[in-house]
Protein backbone atom coordinates (compact mmCIF):
# COMPACT_ATOMS: atom_id res chain seq x y z
CA UNK A 1 0.00 0.00 0.00
CA UNK A 2 0.66 3.69 -0.60
CA UNK A 3 2.48 5.70 1.94
CA UNK A 4 0.78 9.30 2.30
CA UNK A 5 2.75 12.31 4.16
CA UNK A 6 0.13 14.96 4.74
CA UNK A 7 0.92 18.40 6.09
CA UNK A 8 -1.98 21.40 6.69
CA UNK A 9 -0.59 24.47 7.96
CA UNK A 10 -0.62 28.38 8.08
CA UNK A 11 2.48 29.98 7.45
CA UNK A 12 3.74 32.43 10.31
CA UNK A 13 6.81 33.96 9.38
CA UNK A 14 6.76 33.85 5.48
CA UNK A 15 10.27 35.87 5.38
CA UNK A 16 11.70 32.53 7.13
CA UNK A 17 9.51 30.18 5.16
CA UNK A 18 10.40 31.02 1.42
CA UNK A 19 13.37 28.65 1.12
CA UNK A 20 11.64 25.58 2.10
CA UNK A 21 9.50 25.32 -1.17
CA UNK A 22 12.94 24.71 -3.29
CA UNK A 23 14.80 23.47 -0.64
CA UNK A 24 12.34 20.22 -0.33
CA UNK A 25 12.18 19.66 -3.78
CA UNK A 26 15.43 17.52 -4.37
CA UNK A 27 14.65 15.61 -0.98
CA UNK A 28 11.03 14.63 -2.61
CA UNK A 29 12.47 13.82 -6.12
CA UNK A 30 15.24 11.51 -4.25
CA UNK A 31 12.74 9.79 -2.44
CA UNK A 32 10.32 9.20 -5.63
CA UNK A 33 7.49 11.15 -4.15
CA UNK A 34 4.71 11.86 -6.32
CA UNK A 35 2.61 15.69 -4.96
CA UNK A 36 -0.40 14.79 -5.09
CA UNK A 37 -1.80 18.36 -3.53
CA UNK A 38 0.01 21.41 -3.06
CA UNK A 39 -2.43 24.30 -2.07
CA UNK A 40 -1.93 27.59 -0.60
CA UNK A 41 -5.07 28.23 -0.58
CA UNK A 42 -7.23 26.07 1.02
CA UNK A 43 -11.14 26.23 1.54
CA UNK A 44 -11.86 25.15 5.25
CA UNK A 45 -15.21 23.13 5.58
CA UNK A 46 -15.05 21.88 8.95
CA UNK A 47 -13.06 22.81 12.79
CA UNK A 48 -9.73 24.36 12.24
CA UNK A 49 -6.54 24.26 9.43
CA UNK A 50 -4.10 26.46 8.09
CA UNK A 51 -4.27 27.45 4.44
CA UNK A 52 -1.57 25.30 2.89
CA UNK A 53 -2.61 21.66 2.07
CA UNK A 54 0.31 18.88 1.16
CA UNK A 55 -0.38 15.28 0.24
CA UNK A 56 2.62 13.47 -0.64
CA UNK A 57 2.60 9.53 -2.09
CA UNK A 58 5.38 7.46 -1.61
CA UNK A 59 5.40 3.82 -2.81
CA UNK A 60 4.90 3.03 1.19
CA UNK A 61 4.12 4.17 4.21
CA UNK A 62 7.99 2.79 5.18
CA UNK A 63 9.00 4.81 2.62
CA UNK A 64 7.20 7.77 3.62
CA UNK A 65 8.42 7.68 6.80
CA UNK A 66 12.69 6.67 5.30
CA UNK A 67 12.10 10.42 3.41
CA UNK A 68 10.52 12.02 6.48
CA UNK A 69 14.01 10.92 8.79
CA UNK A 70 16.39 11.34 6.16
CA UNK A 71 19.31 13.43 6.59
CA UNK A 72 18.78 15.69 3.94
CA UNK A 73 14.81 16.04 5.14
CA UNK A 74 16.00 16.69 8.41
CA UNK A 75 18.66 19.59 7.40
CA UNK A 76 16.12 21.84 6.01
CA UNK A 77 12.46 20.27 8.41
CA UNK A 78 13.37 23.26 10.41
CA UNK A 79 12.47 25.70 7.69
CA UNK A 80 8.74 24.85 7.49
CA UNK A 81 8.52 23.62 11.08
CA UNK A 82 9.80 26.89 12.68
CA UNK A 83 7.57 28.99 10.43
CA UNK A 84 4.71 27.69 10.47
CA UNK A 85 1.85 25.95 12.90
CA UNK A 86 -0.08 23.12 11.93
CA UNK A 87 -0.20 19.14 11.60
CA UNK A 88 2.29 16.33 9.54
CA UNK A 89 0.89 13.18 9.58
CA UNK A 90 1.95 9.98 7.63
CA UNK A 91 -0.94 7.64 6.39
CA UNK A 92 -1.32 4.59 4.47
CA UNK A 93 -3.58 4.48 1.58
CA UNK A 94 -4.23 3.13 -1.72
Amino acid sequence: MAGYFIANYTITNPDGYQEYPAAVGPTLTAHGAERIVVDRGSDLLEGSAGQVTVVLRFATKAAAKAWYESPEYQAIKHLRTDNTEGIAVIAEGN
